[in-house]
C-alpha cells in the first residue's frame, strides 16, 4: 500500500451521450478510469441513517457512482479528512488504495455503483481503523 492522501481521490466526470429518449454515461477501462475493472457491485435498499464502507484497501482501487439518489463519502488518509457528495449519475469518485472511506447520508432510494480494480479478496481489506492508522 503506497502512501496516498485524500487529495489523490478524484471526481471524474463520465462521458455522456444526451438524447431525448434517455442519456447514456460511458465507463471504459483505462480510458476515463485510471484502472481496469475486474469487479462490479452495487449497494441499494440502504435504511435511513445507515453507513456503509468504513474500511480501506491495500491494493484495490474503487470508483463509486450515485446512479440514483445521493450520498456522501468520507475519506481519511490518517492525517487529512475530506467529504464528497455524489448526486449525479455522470460523476464518480476514484478512491485509490490506502484511503479509509465510508459512505453516509444515503437519500431514499439511493443506489451506489462500485467498480473495483480487483476481485474480492478479504486479505486486501483493512477493517480496523486503528490498524489502518499504523500503516
Amino acid at each position: 500500500m503506497k502512501n496516498k492522501t485524500v487529495f489523490d481521490c478524484s471526481i471524474i466526470e463520465l462521458s455522456r451521450i444526451e438524447n431525448r429518449a434517455g442519456n447514456i454515461s460511458l465507463v471504459e477501462n483505462l480510458k476515463n478510469l485510471p484502472f481496469g475493472v475486474k469487479r462490479v457491485f452495487y449497494i441499494y435498499d440502504i435504511p435511513g441513517g445507515e453507513d456503509r464502507g468504513a474500511h480501506a484497501h491495500k491494493e484495490c482501487h474503487q470508483f463509486l457512482v450515485a446512479v440514483s439518489g445521493s450520498f456522501e463519502i468520507e475519506m481519511n488518509d490518517g492525517i487529512n479528512k475530506r467529504t464528497v457528495t455524489l448526486n449525479r449519475p455522470y460523476y464518480g469518485l476514484h478512491i485509490p488504495p490506502g484511503i479509509w472511506s465510508s459512505e453516509k447520508g444515503f437519500s431514499s432510494g439511493a443506489i451506489c455503483l462500485v467498480l473495483a480494480s480487483d476481485k474480492f479478496d478479504e486479505a486486501d481489506y483493512i477493517r480496523d481503523y486503528n490498524v489502518f492508522l499504523q500503516k
